[in-house]
């Protein structure tokens, strides 16, 4: 049996450019529907076309899901934090620093105590990602 773990995002009313966004940083291939895809869902007409569901497939083992939040539903809560990790030092690295355009960098992205480049971002929709690039007190990459 194979079992993955995959991050569900909520935004209200960004969804389509955050979505396309992580797709420039991450490629991969990015599916989307509207709640007008499916008959409106029951959310305001004008909500209609936001994102009821889209997904980036960047390979076997990493997908990002995410969605519009209509106004009819209680306020969202926080996405909370990302975490990618591998042994790809100079990936991660290009993916920090493309998430970092326009956000916050909380801690920069190099070598931490434990061996492995690690950088934490609030990417410019309010996301947090921990990056991990290593193989862990080996001395890092």
């Amino acid at each position: 049996m194979v079992t993955r773990l995959n991050p569900y995002l909520n935004w209200r009313g960004q969804a389509a450019e955050a979505m396309a966004f992580y797709q420039s940083v991450f490629g991969g291939e990015l599916t989307s529907t509207t709640f007008a895809d499916y008959g409106g869902m029951g959310v305001p007409e004008e909500e209609q076309s936001q994102v009821m569901h889209a997904q980036l497939t960047v390979s076997e083992s990493f997908a990002l899901m995410g969605a519009d939040a209509p106004s009819t539903h209680p306020e969202s809560t926080p996405n909370g934090h990302i975490s990618i990790s591998g042994d790809e030092v100079d990936t991660i690295r290009g993916w920090f620093a493309a998430l970092a355009e326009g956000g916050h960098v909380d801690v920069p992205f190099e070598q931490a105590p434990w061996g492995d480049h690690f950088g934490q971002v609030k990417d410019r929709f309010g996301i947090n990602w921990l990056c991990n690039a290593g193989t862990g007190g080996a001395g890092g990459a």
